[in-house]
């Protein structure tokens, strides 16, 4: 019941956040078009302090949407804010974090083979190197590296392939890819919380107290206008990090940390394309750079051609190590296994392998629910796995000792 429940937590907690990241990214994407299709307006627009103006049509209705140079000559009376969906994205995705990951089930996160650690410890470590980053990346936005953009670009991807690198050696595939996008996504929610509102509430504050915003607020305006380009680029790698525990063939490859700095850039690459374009430039070679890449990439991670072992002869009625050693290497490994043989997989599912009973008994929650209660593992039955193997699953999983 406990795993069930679990299940629920983590379905309702994930569909809000990728509802949360769809308007964040959204609003992302569309203040980025809307700045960078603004036009110079007519004189007349422009004495009332009026940078640029657009037409847009819509819903069965024309807009006219006007950005002002800094302020408007008065406090409209109903003014709107962007903040809430950065804000609720970060939270849940911290509270998914804690619950797939740090209460979840430990095998998301701990590898032994890489790093012995508690579950408490794992959870520091990451903690650790999410607010360490925001430091970093802090440190350098306020620094005059800001300045030249393709320069901090460099050293901001240099610094999360470091991140990428060693949480790959010290978590299990799933879970270092999981804090990468976690980093991002507080570097990102940091520009909005510690860039973007403050820029925001000292030029409302300007306009409140009818004065003529001086040269400070213009500064915060235009890093405010930088973190929001940053975030802009950041969107595409973090929801593809979003979505990438569906597909262990990325986490679960000997090199995931080089495969992820590889989509990381090419997603943000071909970003660059779309912001260009909607400058009036047009430079089609970057999306051809970016599919090549990809191709090249999916040449690269093509699995080498398995066989699938032949299936072991039945297993006596007592429950025994050795039963469910024949049960699990029947029924599980040939795609829960660091390196399964079934063609459909490069690397475990969800990166559980059960290359040991140890690894069995690490995953019993999640194996109970799967395999014994709501038996839609193995998937669409496809090895035959009998109900009188599952009760004697289920009962091996629940002695107190093995």
């Amino acid at each position: 019941m406990a795993a069930y429940l679990s299940e629920w937590l983590s379905l309702i907690i994930r569909w809000f956040h990728v509802i949360a990241g769809v308007a964040w990214v959204g609003a992302s994407f569309y203040f980025i078009w809307l700045d960078n299709h603004l036009r110079k307006p007519p004189e007349w627009k422009v004495k009332k302090g009026i940078k640029g103006d657009l037409w847009a049509v819509h819903g069965g209705g024309f807009y006219e949407v006007a950005k002002y140079e800094l302020g408007p000559e008065e406090m409209p009376p109903v003014l709107h804010w962007f903040k809430w969906e950065a804000y609720s994205t970060w939270l849940s995705g911290m509270a998914l974090l804690f619950t797939v990951y740090y209460f979840g089930s430990p095998g998301y996160l701990v590898d032994a083979s890489r790093a012995d650690l508690t579950p408490l410890a794992a959870a520091a470590i990451g903690l650790g190197f999410i607010g360490g980053m925001l430091v970093l990346y802090e440190a350098l936005i306020r620094s005059p590296l800001a300045r030249n953009g393709k320069a901090f670009g460099l050293v901001l991807f240099a610094l999360l392939v470091a991140v990428d690198w060693t949480l790959f050696h010290i978590f299990a595939g799933r879970g270092a890819f999981i804090h990468v996008g976690a980093v991002i996504g507080t570097l990102m929610v940091g520009n909005v919380f510690l860039g973007i509102m403050p820029s925001q509430r000292a030029l409302v504050r300007a306009v409140e107290n009818n004065e003529t915003p001086g040269p400070e607020v213009a500064r915060l305006a235009a890093q405010a206008k930088l973190r929001s380009t940053h975030n802009n680029y950041l969107t595409l790698p973090i929801i593809f990090i979003m979505i990438s525990n569906h597909y262990p063939m990325f986490y679960g490859h000997e090199y995931g940390w080089a495969v992820l700095a590889a989509i990381g850039f090419i997603t943000a690459f071909a970003r660059h394309f779309f912001n260009l374009r909607h400058r009036g430039v047009y430079r089609p070679s970057i999306l051809l750079i970016a599919a090549i890449m990809t191709v090249i990439l999916i040449g690269v991670l093509a699995p080498s051609p398995t066989s699938v072992p032949a299936t072991p002869s039945g297993s006596d009625t007592k429950v025994t190590d050795a039963d469910i050693q024949s049960l699990i290497d029947t029924h599980c490994t040939g795609c829960h296994a660091k390196v399964p043989s079934s063609p459909a997989f490069q690397a475990p599912p969800a990166g559980i392998a059960f290359d040991s009973l140890e690894a069995v008994k690490q995953h019993r929650e999640k194996v109970l629910q799967a395999a014994v209660n709501s038996q839609y593992m193995p998937l669409g039955n496809m090895t035959g796995m009998k109900p009188e193997e599952r009760k004697m699953l289920g009962r091996w999983l629940q002695q107190p000792t093995q």
